[in-house]
């Protein structure tokens, strides 16, 4: 939700700590600061704001120094200040904090830190951190102490980096938001996510919860909360610092909607033995899964409609599934117990829904596996086991690439289940199978030959947009509504099929248009329920394979996809949505990457 960075070295630290803020500004972009140490202690700059107003500032009081931090915030406590911005000091201005999470506790520490004579001059709940850590120092604490004192006082999830003047030093922790540290030639990083400095060094340390680091430009030291020293390895991130940029494209979404293909390669590399109609999966050999009684998965947002895609396929075979909103579960959980296999998908690891969502789960006794993109993130560390989805970094708020490649790993998964559960290959499996080994020059034949834009260009200026699909479909439907109504602005709903005529059909007007995903499988009633709508006027699009050659006899716009299996055609489907969106959403001049109100990892419930 927020993007914390810092940056210990002896050369000039701004460069570096703007790098860093450009680098995460999908975590969040209506304000942005630094803090520097220089020889006249803290010089701190924060601005309102997109990142080009702080750079401005910078330009004109450009601060000297090699140890410095940053933040680029997405607003919980306060609206967008210059007031509200980190990082934020305590009375005197020794003391400089960067945090990204909440402060559950807040509003008691603030009201006995004011008490006590502490003034607070901004909204937020970070706030209160300096001024902790400045109450430990008066009690005659070294400053390592202090921080640590500071830190056990707070409850809530947090990541927080920390100059103290007089200290050549960052201190930072981490407590259910993710922080790394990055190592190169001498200097040091600490960042919400590696993307903050992917282009000073591949060598990165992933800070567990609790974790204390102290970074000096010599070297760092990571302890537990009582100063105790703990070793956490360093690994290799295996991507390319171009790998987080443009490359020439307009906005990250277009660009990770055309990397699509090259993320499915990664994704299915090795695992599918298309000719013996086999899934490969080492992570889970033939038999992992026989005792499994039923499958769970937890997840938000794009995650949770790969989720209900996975959910309804494992259903079609047999195995009770079920998909949930990971928030709805942490508070209501369904019953569980060792024979459960709860499956929590989330692109950053670190959804905190989702987390609490495995946590409860465990305390019910299930078992839990991981479906992520991101290695060394909290849900791997919370979850039994783990099978990664290979998409690359993605840096759109939108998730694009990562739902295809979701999709992609959970039908995986879901014949392994399915396979060790009934003792036999699903019918169809080899087909499938095939199909999903072709899905990546499927995907590049949607990318060359699709018409969305000319459908976007078409429907430009309508009052709403609906989505209707069956089974895998529906799933589709909703997510092709999430992408229009997130990076759009306008209105979209979702729904299936099926619930069409029980409500939402009084909605429909000539200004609403309504797709239809057809994958090729029972399809009849869908094609029913839209020539229902077409018959009130509203403008029908129906997005299918060739075989459905009849519904370009009745729909207003057909986008087509390859001819491939029902249960990969709604990726295929999927693609074609993203690029509706889009289009739809460059067409009204929205900023694609940075939509209102919404980051990229929502680290807080």
């Amino acid at each position: 939700m927020c993007g914390i960075t810092a940056y210990v070295g002896t050369d000039d630290a701004v460069g570096g700590l703007l790098t860093g803020l450009s680098n995460l500004e999908y975590r969040g972009y209506d304000s942005a600061g630094i803090a520097v140490k220089n020889g006249r202690g803290l010089e701190v700059i924060k601005r309102e704001g997109e990142l080009d107003r702080l750079r401005e500032a910078v330009g004109s009081e450009r601060p000297t120094g090699g140890i410095g931090i940053g933040h680029t915030r997405w607003s919980t406590h306060g609206p967008p200040t210059d007031e509200n911005a980190h990082p934020h000091t305590d009375c005197s201005g020794r003391i400089a904090v960067v945090h990204n999470g909440i402060i559950d506790n807040y509003d008691g520490l603030r009201t006995d830190l004011a008490a006590e004579g502490h003034e607070f001059r901004s909204d937020t709940d970070t706030e209160v951190i300096p001024h902790l850590i400045e109450s430990e120092l008066e009690t005659g604490k070294s400053p390592a102490d202090a921080f640590r004192a500071a830190i056990a006082r707070l409850d809530g999830s947090y990541a927080v980096a920390c100059l103290i003047d007089g200290e050549d030093v960052v201190y930072a922790t981490r407590n259910g938001s993710p922080l790394v540290l990055g190592r190169a030639d001498g200097r040091y990083f600490l960042a919400s996510d590696v993307p903050a400095f992917r282009e000073y060094t591949d060598e990165v340390v992933y800070l567990e919860d609790t974790d204390v680091v102290v970074v000096r430009p010599g070297g760092y030291e990571i302890t537990d909360p009582n100063g105790i020293p703990v070793n956490r390895p360093v690994e290799t991130v295996d991507w390319e610092p171009e790998a987080a940029g443009k490359s020439g494209y307009p906005h990250y979404m277009l660009k990770e909607i055309n990397e699509q293909p090259e993320s499915l390669r990664q994704t299915l590399h090795g695992r599918v033995d298309a000719l013996a109609g086999k899934v490969d999966l080492p992570e889970f050999p033939p038999g992992t899964f026989e005792d499994v009684e039923q499958v769970q998965f937890v997840a938000m947002g794009t995650s949770h409609h790969a989720g209900m895609y996975a959910a309804s396929m494992l259903t079609a075979h047999g195995i009770p599934a079920h998909a949930y909103m990971a928030g709805e579960y942490a508070d209501c959980p369904p019953p569980a117990d060792g024979r459960t296999l709860v499956v929590a998908v989330t692109q950053s690891g670190e959804t905190a829904d989702t987390l609490n969502a495995v946590r409860r789960a465990r305390s019910a006794g299930a078992r839990t596996l991981a479906v992520t993109n991101v290695v060394g993130s909290s849900v791997t560390r919370e979850c039994d086991d783990e099978l990664f989805i290979r998409a690359g970094p993605e840096i759109g708020v939108a998730a694009t690439k990562t739902f295809t490649s979701q999709v992609a790993a959970l039908t995986l998964l879901g014949e392994r289940i399915a396979g060790d559960v009934t003792g036999v290959a699903s019918a169809g499996a080899r087909d499938l199978l095939a199909a999903l080994s072709e899905l990546p020059g499927d995907v590049q034949q949607v990318l060359d030959d699709g018409t969305a834009r000319e459908v976007a260009e078409a429907l430009y200026g309508c009052d709403a947009y609906f989505f209707i699909g069956r089974g895998p479909a529906y799933a589709v439907a909703l997510e092709g509504a999430l992408k229009m109504k997130e990076i759009s602005y306008e209105h979209a709903e979702g729904f299936a099929a099926s619930e069409l005529k029980h409500g939402p059909l009084a909605l429909v007007t000539p200004e609403t248009p309504l797709f239809g995903v057809l994958t090729g499988k029972d399809e009849t009633k869908t094609l029913n329920n839209l020539k229902e709508v077409q018959a009130r006027g509203a403008p029908v699009i129906v997005v299918t394979t060739p075989r459905h050659a009849s519904a370009a006899s009745f729909a207003d716009y057909v986008i087509e996809i390859p001819e491939t299996e029902p249960e990969a055609a709604g990726i295929l489907a999927n693609v074609q949505l993203q690029l509706v969106s889009y289009y739809a959403a460059d067409l009204l001049g929205r900023p694609i990457d940075k939509p209102r109100n919404l980051a990229k990892s929502v680290t807080v419930e």
